[in-house]
């Protein structure tokens, strides 16, 4: 069922009004008795739960590693040796 919510422009009043598919609204009245309300959007909530979504779907960085992650990555041991190696045989 469709929820909707009002404003009433009158006492600000704010309301939800839940409808089944086939009816309609057609005059909307606040708690109060007034007739005058504008309805109020509102985003949707998304929550990406389960199997299908991957980290990188939630928008924290999602494998990619951060700066003190390069840094540790650039000064490994191995990186290490090569850069030696590289600056003896120059």
């Amino acid at each position: 069922m469709p929820a909707y919510t009002y404003r009433c422009k009158v006492c600000g009043e704010v309301f939800t009004r839940r409808y089944s598919f086939n009816e309609k609204p057609d005059v909307v009245v606040c708690p109060n008795g007034h007739t005058d309300v504008v309805r109020v959007f509102r985003p949707p909530v998304v929550v990406f739960k389960g199997s299908g979504f991957y980290i990188t779907d939630h928008g924290n960085g999602g494998g990619r590693q951060n700066g003190s992650q390069k840094q540790k990555a650039k000064s490994s041991p191995e990186n290490t040796a090569k850069e030696k190696a590289k600056a003896e045989a120059n």
